[in-house]
């Protein structure tokens, strides 16, 4: 079938559902264009985390995360998308590119173009209702799409993971460097990127696995109560910047699956982001058989729990490279 040529109209609504994306800090450290008839996706690097993120493997997870998001915004507009991941050898910075060809959307895609308006990463307790067996397979089947497995982590490897994340905690928590990276990203009013103060709470350190800790959070928290939280280590069979890559496509993928089913998500990356620790994870949680890009946690919502702020994000003017207004 023949590529279709993307008019401006287009362009701009899907990036506008490309930029809900997920992606680390909220930092959006992503560049889009019109190129060739289809789209580029690019890196930018003046939103890499230098201090959490020196390799860029967030920074890939992040951009990962909207290209997929960028494939259900197509395809609701009736677009399949044809991804060529790292086109150009000589630009590592040159993600993506994005061909397009006619493909009438179906209802499964309107649903998850639904789940993109409706995700959000949920910081908070979630609630005591265990989460089914069923649901954790559905949304591994969306990870596995894009190379990726999302393997559950058992009650008898809770207290290994947990280690890693008490560990990451504090040494971030003495890590000056750190901390001013994580104050210039976080307890923002105002911004559209970073993680704002009402879009975080506070997790008592008591807490089975830890969670990242960040500035000034002001987000009211659910009353104690039992977390039937699960978690899954995001893993891929191999770790170069492709596989990178694409496990932020399946983490995308995973999260509008488990919104869609309606369940809470939340990313966390805290521990993965030293070395030691990470390769603590690849071999005692999973056994050294795949590398590990992420946490994600997921559960059902307290049912005391307020609805969520909307997290913001940047205008598709801001991340369009020569942007010219569409309408």
């Amino acid at each position: 079938m023949a590529e279709k040529q993307l008019d401006m109209e287009i362009f701009e609504s899907a990036i506008a559902l490309a930029v809900r994306a997920p992606s680390v800090h909220n930092t959006q450290p992503w560049r889009w264009r019109l190129a060739g008839g289809g789209i580029d996706l690019h890196a930018d690097r003046t939103r890499q985390l230098n201090v959490s993120d020196p390799t860029q493997r967030e920074l890939l997870l992040s951009c990962g995360a909207a290209l997929h998001h960028l494939r259900v915004a197509l395809a609701v507009h009736g677009m399949a998308a044809d991804v060529t991941h790292l086109p150009d050898p000589a630009d590592p910075d040159h993600l993506a590119h994005i061909a397009v060809t006619p493909q009438g959307p179906t209802g499964a895609d309107i649903d998850l173009a639904a789940a993109v308006l409706h995700r959000q990463s949920d910081r908070r307790r979630y609630g005591s209702r265990p989460v089914h067996s069923r649901h954790l397979r559905q949304v591994a089947v969306g990870a596995a799409g894009f190379g990726a497995v999302a393997r559950e982590v058992p009650p008898t490897l809770r207290a290994t993971l947990a280690r890693t994340t008490r560990v990451a905690a504090d040494r971030h928590a003495a890590d000056l460097d750190y901390l001013g990276e994580l104050s210039a990203w976080s307890g923002r009013t105002g911004a559209n990127d970073g993680v704002p103060a009402r879009n975080s709470a506070y997790i008592p350190p008591s807490g089975e696995i830890r969670q990242r800790k960040f500035v000034q959070p002001m987000l009211t928290d659910p009353a104690p109560a039992p977390d039937a939280s699960e978690w899954l280590v995001l893993c891929t069979p191999a770790d170069d910047r492709r596989a990178q890559l694409r496990a932020g496509e399946a983490a995308s993928a995973l999260l509008l699956t488990a919104t869609e089913l309606g369940l809470s998500t939340c990313l966390q990356t805290e521990p993965i982001e030293m070395p030691d620790l990470r390769a603590a994870i690849r071999a005692e949680v999973l056994f050294d058989c795949a590398y590990p890009q992420s946490l994600v946690r997921l559960g059902w919502p307290s049912p005391t729990a307020a609805p969520l702020p909307l997290a913001p994000r940047r205008e598709p003017a801001d991340v369009i490279d020569g942007y010219t207004a569409a309408y």
